[in-house]
């Protein structure tokens, strides 16, 4: 019986979760982060979530070292909770990291029409108002199957491709941060906050958990480490990747609001490029800022295709949903049609065109921080020692502030119908497959045989 191929090496593994962290939001959505929380308000929100994530960070890192299991969130709380339970949660999980993919597949249509507006045409129909474009679509479509095949044919392919594309992102980076130290001015940065402090902030890091959603993405590739890799390096790799990428887009909003007055780039879109070719004066940062947001998007894309195929194959193999999912390639040693369902499904998503953009961000927000709680509770409740209890019950105090921040009224940013209705559909969506899998199937009989 074919094996997933074990070829992950440390710094594959830190690539994973930052890549899959770091995409096209910071170029997308600024003027959004802007208006939340103004400049301070919006990058101590990403400063403060990177920290407040360190302890369920921890978790992980305890978890995966103890079950290396690419059901990550659905194996861990099968430790201690129902059936039932185990699988909405991963189920629920799978739902943070594939609604990303979509969103990487609109949002690489919308960056290259900013460079070439000409792909705005031949609207096909419109989803909440927004047109959706047939050269836009195609591009999604192919940028989807080229990623498809990528992961298809091995980990090592995908891996070597993410290393890549996260290089080029942190090197631009760093050259963009240059840039705004000597061009800038801190005049720029008034007013500090959108509201009050404490409000612009809140509003911001209600959304902070999507963009930091992947440092758990290391866990669903456990399965696949080198015979060499060291089980204590997940833990370096997650905290790197959770200080790394948080540190990025805190850096990322100073640097905006610092090289043009923040006020003027709310409501533009691709307010990074505009403050940058507005303090310069010149085309030249805008390729460069385009180049680093297409080699994101593509980071990005790929990190959280690898996680959620992981983990959708995991479920096929527990026989959670139909088994064929969890079948292995014989030859590239790949989950195959774990692989080929993902893209399926991105692809159906990407049909919602642009109206996808920042609801998604949400429904992922709320998605991610369930995750992170079941994850913290099933650990607090199979671990003994007082010293990682405490640690723990951070990560279940952080975890249950962020979902709640999201699903209850009195908190500004909450859940809107369209966010509710979203939801719904996902998790009838999942209930659906597990009705038609093997273990739903078995229960069945087993319910209704004599006593």
């Amino acid at each position: 019986m074919p094996t997933l191929a074990r070829k992950l090496l440390l710094t594959d593994y830190f690539t994973l979760a930052f890549g899959t962290m770091i995409g096209v939001g910071w170029l997308v959505l600024m003027d959004d982060w802007l208006a939340r929380g103004g400049p301070l308000g919006a990058a101590l929100a990403f400063a403060l979530g990177g920290l407040l994530l360190l302890p369920v960070g921890y978790v992980y890192g305890q978890w995966v070292q103890r079950l290396p299991d690419a059901a990550s969130e659905a194996a861990y709380t099968a430790q201690v909770f129902p059936p039932i339970v185990s699988f909405f949660t991963g189920w629920v999980m799978l739902l943070a990291y594939f609604i990303v993919c979509s969103w990487e597949a609109v949002a690489i249509g919308k960056v290259a029409a900013y460079i070439f507006p000409s792909l705005n045409s031949l609207p096909l129909y419109r989803v909440a108002g927004q047109p959706v474009f047939l050269p836009r679509l195609l591009l999604g479509v192919a940028m989807t199957v080229f990623l498809a095949i990528l992961n298809y044919r091995g980990i090592r392919l995908s891996a070597t491709f993410q290393n890549w594309t996260a290089s080029t992102v942190i090197l631009i980076f760093l050259l963009l941060l240059g840039m705004s130290a000597s061009r800038g001015s801190p005049t720029n940065f008034q007013p500090l906050f959108r509201a009050t402090p404490f409000v612009s902030i809140v509003l911001t890091l209600q959304i902070v958990p999507y963009f930091l959603t992947g440092f758990e993405s290391a866990p669903k590739c456990a399965e696949e480490a080198n015979p060499e890799f060291k089980r204590t390096g997940y833990m370096r790799t997650i905290a790197l990747a959770l200080l790394i990428g948080a540190g990025f887009y805190a850096l990322t909003i100073i640097a905006v609001a610092h090289i043009a007055p923040w006020q003027n780039l709310v409501g533009k879109r691709f307010a990074t490029a505009i403050a940058f070719e507005q303090a310069l004066g010149a085309r030249w940062p805008v390729r460069l800022i385009l180049l680093m947001a297409f080699f994101g998007l593509f980071q990005c894309f790929n990190g959280n295709f690898v996680a959620s195929s992981r983990l959708l194959f995991a479920y096929g193999r527990r026989q959670t949903i139909p088994a064929q999912f969890g079948r292995i390639h014989e030859k590239f040693q790949t989950p195959s049609i774990a692989i080929l369902g993902i893209a399926a499904a991105t692809i159906a998503g990407l049909l919602l065109g642009d109206a996808l953009l920042v609801p998604v961000t949400e429904v992922g927000s709320m998605a991610s921080a369930f995750g992170w709680l079941a994850a913290c509770v099933s650990f607090f409740l199979v671990e003994r020692t007082l010293r990682c209890r405490a640690i723990t019950s951070v990560g279940i105090l952080v975890a249950a502030l962020l979902l709640v921040m999201k699903l209850v009224p009195a908190f500004p940013g909450h859940f809107t119908q369209a966010e509710w209705i979203a939801l719904a559909l996902w998790l009838a969506l999942g209930s659906s497959l597990h009705l038609r899998s093997p273990s739903s199937a078995r229960t069945s009989a087993n319910s209704g045989s004599p006593r």
